[in-house]
């Protein structure tokens, strides 16, 4: 009875379904294979009727490196992290300039003392567990009179290393001793240098070459590459000019990282113009074939009171863009994914620059870090969280809605979902031929009532007249074009795949 109530309750408050356009049931379905997809956008969906798409912004679980040694400092900045095997690997920039250019003297607690100046170089870090950092010390390079640090890279070109970026090449082809790259990012007045850095064990690095791999790009911060597994090209995104001094973002590819394209920008759509003084773009590693973004957004106008008087002015936050093929990106949350929070030492201009690297940190669990304090004797790097998948989703609230996908083909016997309802929420989910018409054993009212909050959920229509097994149906329909409608109350859709 309990089901047949719902059942009939979403069918009362929705009303009879929607269809499709008749001139458009049959035009290029969308080739979903058994691949992950997110609701990050709305490239999956036809229509929808009181549901939306919804930010999931992360939750704080904390600091997790303190930049206090004596060749870190206030400036320290500009980080990257990925998984590798069973270890965590981090790169950043240790750097301190406070008592050159900004007045933070008169703000510090009793006790702290700003790190006197020092070149920036890169430093490492690493952990087993994504959460608890270690920095081991290497004895590459001195340090006042010491090689007990955790530094591997001060420079080239006689520059220090303002930005260093560093990724493991997936390439199957690259050559053993160049397995982990870097965009090494220097600059002198006028001029701009990307250079290539490599290793073999990411910890002994070199120039892949001396001279700069890409010197079109009119900006510098916050440059990476990585290899694009998808269409096996490695992919650079630069900081780069527009107009009135607007900071956006430049592409580039290469087909062996040596020959770069000339860097083009990023398409963005009809958003309007924003400073992304950093990018944090990389394929999601569950669904490669999407490219999400973090971008640092810099408001330059807007500056608290008490740091009204310093040279630098502005405040940051994080933003989340997605892609389809890394050239046009969609601005589908203008909100901000990250915010600088309650401490006011998080609303100074660079504060809250993210981490490239999203990585797994649980088996229900990603993280994303972000640098706070920036300037100040504080600094530090905070660890954010999020469900697996969830960025954003298609949400529906008490009262109900639903939606419809574009004609798609799949591969498998099973539809998996991700997915969280309240105690009295659920989620139906008819399968239909492009007309419209439910198919054989997958009517909305055949459908059972998916309720709860899970990563992977198998959804199954055992129940079905047709008394074959949810597997049974499933094989008869794939590879031909069908449309799966969601009718949702109070739920969050984060992604589904088939398998």
């Amino acid at each position: 009875m309990r089901r047949s109530a719902v059942v009939v309750f979403l069918l009362v408050i929705l009303g009879t379904h929607f269809t499709p356009a008749r001139d458009d049931r049959q035009a290029n379905p969308l080739e979903l294979g058994s691949r992950l997809e997110l609701f990050v956008d709305d490239t999956l969906i036809e229509s929808m009727r009181g549901v939306e798409l919804k930010l999931h912004p992360p939750r704080s679980a904390g600091k997790v490196l303190s930049f206090d040694r004596p060749w870190e400092g206030g400036t320290s900045d500009y980080i990257s992290v990925f998984k590798d095997g069973d270890r965590y690997r981090m790169y950043y920039r240790g750097s301190t300039h406070a008592a050159k250019g900004l007045t933070v003297f008169s703000m510090l607690e009793p006790g702290e003392t700003v790190t006197p100046d020092h070149p920036a170089w890169t430093c490492y870090a690493e952990s087993r567990d994504g959460i608890h950092w270690t920095r081991p010390s290497l004895g590459l390079f001195e340090f006042n009179g010491s090689r007990d640090n955790n530094i591997v890279w001060t420079g080239a070109l006689g520059d220090p290393s303002h930005c260093f970026m560093a990724f493991k090449d997936e390439n199957p082809r690259a050559p053993e001793d160049q397995r982990y790259k870097a965009l090494a990012n220097y600059h002198t007045p006028g001029l701009k240098h990307v250079m290539g850095v490599v290793s073999a064990d990411g910890i002994h690095w070199r120039l892949i070459q001396d001279e700069p791999l890409i010197t079109q790009a009119v900006d510098w911060g916050g440059d990476l590459a990585f290899w694009d597994a998808e269409r096996e090209e490695y992919v650079a995104y630069l900081r780069g000019l527009r107009g009135q001094r607007v900071r956006e973002v430049v592409r580039s590819t290469s087909p062996d990282f040596i020959r770069w394209s000339p860097p083009e920008f990023i398409d963005v759509g009809d958003a309007p113009p924003e400073h992304f003084y950093t990018n944090a773009a990389n394929p999601y590693f569950r669904a490669p074939h999407i490219f999400l973004a973090f971008p640092r957004r810099m408001v330059p106008w807007r500056t608290l009171a008490p740091y009204r008087s310093q040279r630098y002015a502005g405040a940051s936050d994080v933003v989340l863009l997605s892609s389809r093929d890394g050239h046009h990106w969609e601005r589908t949350f203008m909100e901000g994914f990250i915010r600088p929070g309650r401490h006011v030492r998080n609303w100074i201009h660079r504060a809250n620059t993210p981490a490239t690297g999203l990585v797994p940190t649980g088996p229900d669990e990603l993280s994303i870090y972000v640098q706070r304090h920036y300037t100040f004797p504080s600094v530090h790097l905070e660890r954010f969280v999020m469900r697996t998948d969830g960025f954003a989703s298609v949400n529906a609230g008490a009262a109900g809605g639903e939606f419809l996908t574009k004609p798609l083909i799949f591969e498998g016997d099973s539809l998996i979902l991700n997915f969280a309802t309240s105690a009295a929420g659920g989620i139906q989910i008819e399968i239909q031929d492009v007309y419209g018409n439910p198919m054989p054993g997958f009517a909305l009212e055949e459908s059972p009532i998916v309720w709860g909050d899970e990563i992977e959920h198998t959804v199954r229509w055992d129940r079905s007249r047709s008394r074959k097994t949810s597997e049974q149906l499933m094989r008869r329909i794939q590879g031909d074009p069908v449309r799966l409608r969601f009718v949702m109350q109070d739920a969050d859709l984060f992604s589904l795949k088939f398998r």
